[in-house]
Order: structure tokens, then C-alpha cells, then sequence
């Protein structure tokens, strides 16, 4: 049983890595794509119970499902110790802090 779920997972796992690069692909000529792509990635994810990667978390909007490129369809600004990640689609926004140097 526990073999079956830790099997499912690094499947699912393989899965969504594939998509995000399938959507990274496709992004620059179609775009509906590569939201499509995001969609079936994050529905995988639900049903599986598997997290996305976090190196792939920063690349899709968590409210419209799009894939973000920063300076295409992505405003990435600083300000006050955060790091803010804008959708230009849908205009939510993502913070997440940084330590600063001294």
C-alpha cells in the first residue's frame, strides 16, 4: 500500500515537471496552451496530494492558472523588504520576504 502511494507520487511528481516544461515551450507562440498546461499540472497535484515543486510555484498564478514569464505577462518589484509578484492578467499579487544585507 505504501509502496503504491510512494510510487504515485514520483510519477505525478514526473508528470507536473513535464508539463511546466511543455507550458514553458508553448508560452511564446500559444498561450491558452501553456494555461492549459498549468490547469492539468495543478489538477495532477490536487488529486495526487503532491506538492509542486518550489522552484516551479513562482511560475503560475494561483488565481487565473496562467503561466507568469517576469516582463511579458509578470511585474516582479522590491519593495519593503518583499519580493512582489503581479499578474498582469488578473492583477493578484504574491509576497514573499527577504532578508536584506546589511
Amino acid at each position: 500500500m505504501k509502496n503504491k502511494k510512494i510510487k504515485q507520487a514520483k510519477i505525478a511528481k514526473e508528470r507536473i515537471e513535464r508539463l511546466f516544461e511543455l507550458a514553458e515551450k508553448h508560452f511564446k507562440s500559444n498561450p491558452s496552451i501553456a494555461k492549459r498546461y498549468v490547469t492539468l499540472a495543478r489538477k495532477i497535484s490536487t488529486k495526487t496530494n503532491t506538492r509542486i515543486p518550489i522552484n516551479l510555484k513562482t511560475k503560475f498564478c494561483k488565481n487565473c492558472n496562467s503561466y507568469l514569464k517576469p516582463g511579458v505577462n509578470q511585474r516582479v518589484r522590491t519593495k519593503q523588504g518583499k519580493i512582489v509578484r503581479t499578474c498582469l492578467i488578473c492583477n493578484k499579487s504574491k509576497r514573499k520576504s527577504f532578508n536584506k544585507a546589511s
